[in-house]
């Protein structure tokens, strides 16, 4: 079952997406060489104090933390410790959430840590970035789902990847309702399969968190022995962006974007739908 929103409802999910958004500016700001992963967790921790928010990661399924930190060649679900020091040229996903008056908010992120990284990490993290913004572009009224999926997976594959090759599109893994829960139907991969057909109708008041996640190779990934740790099984390093979005009558409203992703939708020729905060 789909869960479809009132106006109200996506009101309420925008407040929790701004507190995420908060996060992100925090969390980057934080993410400079010599810096643990356990470091931006509080960081995090203490953004959502601070706005009465509560983190979804923590303790969803016993995850140990606020965020998850997936470092270089971690796609998703890195848990922060202290061990792990950032160093010049990582790159770093930070994936946040919120839950405001029960409603969540999910986004993530790929950040460059200090300078000087190769040109092909900056092309992988752009390459994600937008694949995710042609995903978004794509959510209107009477489409279906597979056409989110497959605005992501076009956009990848037309992309040449620095050096030769082809970008890994991770199989696993992908984007999600959102709502009363941070996961919820339907589940959204970030390419076509012809195993899950045409997916549900998208109408006003359906709400998907939207995250591709690409790497400089292989589409496959391994759990770690901590039951949480996603890397890739070639050792690529691996991007992933994402923000959750909301379909109203009035146009498409990214949630965990702080502009409602109006800036950006307008560069695609996107209506975005008024700002219920503002």
């Amino acid at each position: 079952m789909v869960e479809i929103k009132t106006p109200e409802q996506i009101a309420k999910m925008r407040e929790a997406g701004l507190v995420v958004a908060a996060v992100h500016a925090a969390t980057a700001e934080a993410a400079v060489p010599g810096a643990t992963t356990k470091d931006l967790d509080e960081v995090a921790r203490k953004v959502l104090a601070e706005h009465g928010a509560k983190s979804n990661f923590l303790g969803y399924g016993g995850f140990p933390a606020t965020i998850c930190t997936s470092v270089n060649n971690v796609v998703v679900h890195g848990i922060p410790d202290e061990k792990t020091v950032l160093k010049d040229g990582d790159i770093i996903s930070i994936d946040a959430g919120a839950i405001i008056d029960g409603w969540h908010g999910d986004a993530a992120f790929t950040a460059f840590v200090g300078s000087g990284h190769a040109p092909e990490l900056i092309e992988l993290s752009r390459v994600t970035e937008e694949s995710m913004w042609a995903g978004i572009a794509a959510m209107r009224n009477g489409s279906r789902l597979v056409d989110v999926s497959r605005a992501i997976e076009n956009y990848i594959r037309r992309q040449p990847r620095p050096g030769g090759g082809k970008y890994g599109i991770i199989e696993d893994y992908g984007g999600h309702g959102i709502g009363t829960q941070m996961h919820m139907d339907p589940h959204l991969l970030n390419y076509v399969s012809r195993k899950r057909g045409k997916g549900p109708k998208l109408v006003p008041g359906f709400c998907l968190a939207i995250e591709p996640m690409v790497s400089l190779g292989t589409p496959r990934t391994d759990v770690l022995e901590d039951d949480w740790t996603v890397i890739t099984t070639d050792g690529t390093w691996s991007s992933h962006w994402e923000h959750s979005v909301a379909l109203t009558d009035e146009g498409l409203l990214v949630l965990t974007s702080p502009d409602g992703g109006r800036a950006k939708l307008a560069e695609l020729g996107v209506t975005a739908a008024p700002d219920p905060l503002a």
